[in-house]
């Protein structure tokens, strides 16, 4: 049982199933509790495979339903409610992330419909039929573009934020100061730093620590402790890890700490190339 905040507790009522890559993961649990008010630069997708979920944005009721996005950025508290879910944290700088936050009119969307309904069976046939069903990734990805309605935009992001962006990924290196980040894209680091939040939705430094906390999931998962994790993602210690990790995910990095792993390479493009879904053929390029 963790607990997230006052008398407020966040438990599982069985093995969470974690797949995780950097930058985002796929958990499905059944679980119950109320995770606190929180924020972070993922979108989540929450689809109930059985019964309801709860969710509540900044100064907002409760609503529940089968099935929720929320927008990356969005302060927003939740409740699994006991229902069998699967939760997706998708990379919004991905070229599925860009489709999906495209269509996004609110900063919590209560989902519900036909392709809510695919989803929700597609990852029951998974659970409950696993050597039936569709490969992970590809399942992740049908899941995504089945919740996001009409063509892949035409807007992409800014090719010298692209250029930044790729660099951290690619590298690996976690310190890439916000100087040397405007100089891969051969501008000031005032006029860097106000395009790459006009761009990505927040602060530089903010997406970093970001990069930094998903990084450490991975490294919870495999090294089993909180202080080696906090090492392997350039954190200060291990206290900085847990602070970010309430501000970020509303719980303590120690949730990880149950259930079955596996790691995985990301699931999504990270240039615009849609793949086609099954029955489905790409569109041409």
């Amino acid at each position: 049982m963790e607990k997230a905040s006052g008398n407020v507790f966040y438990r599982w009522l069985n093995e969470p199933r974690w797949y995780l890559w950097e930058g985002g993961f796929l958990l499905i649990a059944r679980a119950d509790g109320v995770v606190p008010s929180h924020a972070h630069h993922a979108i989540q997708i929450v689809i109930a495979v059985d019964g309801e979920v709860a969710i509540r944005g900044e100064d907002e009721d409760w609503r529940k339903g089968a099935g929720l996005i929320v927008k990356p950025d969005a302060t927003h508290s939740f409740n699994c409610s006991g229902a069998l879910g699967a939760m997706l944290f998708v990379d919004p700088e991905s070229a599925e992330g860009t489709w999906l936050r495209s269509s996004l009119k609110r900063e919590i969307t209560i989902l519900s419909g036909p392709r809510l309904a695919s989803c929700a069976e597609e990852l029951r046939k998974f659970v409950e039929q696993p050597f039936e069903s569709m490969e992970i990734g590809e399942l992740i990805r049908h899941c995504v573009q089945a919740l996001s309605p009409g063509a892949p935009p035409a807007r992409r992001l800014d090719p010298r934020v692209t250029t930044v962006l790729r660099t951290i990924r690619e590298g690996g290196d976690l310190r890439v100061s916000l100087e040397n980040a405007a100089g891969k894209a051969f501008l000031s680091p005032s006029r860097f730093a106000h395009l790459f939040k006009e761009q990505v939705g927040l602060p530089y430094s903010r997406y970093m620590l970001w990069r930094k906390l998903t990084r450490a999931m991975l490294a919870i998962a495999s090294e089993r402790t909180i202080s080696a994790a906090a090492h392997a993602a350039d954190f200060a210690d291990a206290a900085h890890l847990t602070r970010t990790f309430y501000q970020m995910v509303g719980m303590a990095p120690s949730v990880l700490m149950r259930g079955e792993f596996a790691e995985l390479s990301s699931p999504f493009s990270t240039h615009f190339e849609r793949r086609a879904t099954p029955g489905q053929q790409a569109p041409a390029q």
